[in-house]
C-alpha cells in the first residue's frame, strides 16, 4: 500500500491499481489510502498476480511494480510463468514490469 500511495501521489491524472493476494493487506491499504482512493488515483483489488486479469472496460497499464511477490522473484517458477503472462496481458505494448531486488528496482522481461 505504501508504494501505491506514493506513486498515486505523483501520477498526475493517471491511475494506480494495487493488487495483493492477501485480504488483510488490501484492508490495511484501504484504511491507509482513503485520500488517494477518494481522488480516483488509486484502487485496490484482492487477487494473486498469477490470476490477475483486467476487468471489462479497464485500460491496460504502462508500468507494473512488484514488491515481495514470490511468483515473480523466482521462488515459485510455474506461478511466475503464469504471473508474467497475466501482467504482460494487462500492460500496454510498451509496458514494463519492475520488481524489487535491484538498485532500486530490477526490470523483469515479460517475453522470454
Amino acid at each position: 500500500g505504501a508504494m501505491a500511495r506514493e506513486i498515486a501521489g505523483r501520477i498526475g491524472d493517471g491511475h494506480v491499481l494495487a493488487i495483493d493476494r492477501s485480504a488483510k493487506a488490501i484492508a490495511q491499504a484501504q484504511a491507509a489510502s482513503q485520500a488517494e482512493i477518494g481522488s480516483g488515483r488509486l484502487s485496490l483489488r484482492q487477487v494473486a498476480a498469477e490470476d490477475f486479469e483486467l476487468e471489462a472496460g479497464e485500460m491496460p497499464y504502462d508500468i507494473a511494480v512488484a514488491v515481495r511477490v514470490g511468483a515473480l522473484d523466482g521462488r515459485h517458477p510455474e506461478a511466475g510463468r503464469r504471473a508474467k503472462r497475466r501482467v504482460a496481458a494487462a500492460l500496454t505494448p510498451q509496458g514494463q514490469l519492475f520488481i524489487d531486488g535491484g538498485d532500486p528496482l530490477r526490470r523483469l522481461l515479460l517475453h522470454d
